[in-house]
């Protein structure tokens, strides 16, 4: 009896082993081109400013002429404009594009469907989602950026602590925290720099009078523009916009990952599978990665000073939930830069 229930374990183990690995299979897998090909186009909402995306996308349609259809927002504009298409039952995306953040109230409300594209193997493990329904493919690391032009090398600020000199009151441009989902969470991450006094840094900021700007893109041209001298945003802008702008040489990163999710309701599959695919070669990251973009392929850099030394002190930040969300967008971070 014992040898029969040990051969029926056994057996069930292997049946449940095969079953998982088929079920991985089906969706690890290469998007048939023919297909993706008949479908004709792909549209994609996504964080990433066009001019960025237009080597990728280029080399996409050269490849295998297929048309992309792209339109831009920040994290928090694409979740809401695919949150709104989705809910009145019209998406018009097949593929949403942004941090992790907004992907994960969007998968929860279950606008995507699994897909693992064969090219993200090589990706670090720490980055990818076990259910698979969004892919991970770049990272943003945040930092202060200044005008060259506009700030002297000697007061060219060194840490965030810095930036509360007063002499920086009313010339340094944030995003607006009440408004902008990754701005809020980089704030409420600022707690594991700061512990418990993450809070009073963001009430010392705001004391600053800072100039709040929609999203992290506009910081940059506030900055080229003088109307800023010193900004906190991504990195890679100062490669994606022309002007008189670097980034400061930090110790730590406060980094998000961004992610691609596939449509649970597209209907173009094929065309969006091989995007994504695309997406994460070698040949998709190096593109991407020409204009600014910090990617997951192993050595592969974007053409900015000391990237290769930045990616080692990439901290990565955590999420907070919906609710959590709601209230430091709706109440903390209004009380503290809307108060009365």
């Amino acid at each position: 009896m014992k040898q029969k229930c040990g051969f029926w374990l056994q057996f069930s183990a292997l049946l449940a082993i095969g079953v998982c690995i088929a079920s991985s299979g089906a969706f690890a897998q290469q998007a048939n081109v023919d297909a993706a090909k008949k479908e004709g186009k792909v549209v994609v909402y996504g964080s990433v400013v066009p001019q960025a995306m237009e080597g990728l996308h280029q080399a996409f349609k050269k490849k295998y002429g297929i048309e992309v259809e792209y339109w831009r927002g920040s994290s928090t504009q694409v979740s809401e404009r695919a949150l709104t298409e989705w809910r009145a039952g019209k998406p018009g995306f097949d593929i949403a594009e942004g941090n992790r953040g907004v992907q994960l109230i969007m998968k929860a409300e279950g606008l995507f469907t699994k897909y693992i594209p064969p090219a993200s193997e090589k990706f670090p493990a720490q980055f990818k989602e076990k259910d698979g329904l969004i892919t991970p493919w770049r990272v943003l690391p945040i930092s202060i950026l200044y005008n060259t032009e506009l700030v002297k090398a000697g007061d060219v600020p060194k840490t965030l602590d810095d930036l509360l000199n007063p002499k920086w009151t009313g010339k340094i441009s944030v995003p607006d925290p009440t408004r902008h989902t990754t701005t809020a969470q980089f704030f409420w991450n600022l707690e594991k720099f700061k512990g418990d006094k993450w809070l009073d840094y963001v009430k010392a900021l705001a004391k600053q009078k800072p100039i709040l700007v929609e999203s992290l893109a506009p910081v940059t041209t506030t900055i080229i523009k003088g109307e800023a001298l010193v900004g906190i945003t991504y990195i890679k802008y100062l490669k994606q916009y022309k002007g008189p702008v670097n980034y400061v040489s930090m110790d730590k990163y406060l980094t998000d990952p961004n992610y691609f999710g596939l449509s649970a309701k597209t209907t173009r599959p094929n065309a969006a599978k091989l995007y994504i695919d695309f997406a994460c070669t070698p040949e998709g990251q190096k593109e991407i990665a020409e204009d600014g973009e910090f990617v997951l392929a192993p050595g592969v850099f974007p053409p900015i000073r000391d990237a290769e030394k930045v990616a080692p002190r990439m901290v990565f930040m955590d999420n907070p939930s919906e609710d959590e969300f709601k209230k430091l967008m709706g109440t903390t971070f209004r009380e503290i830069f809307f108060a009365k």
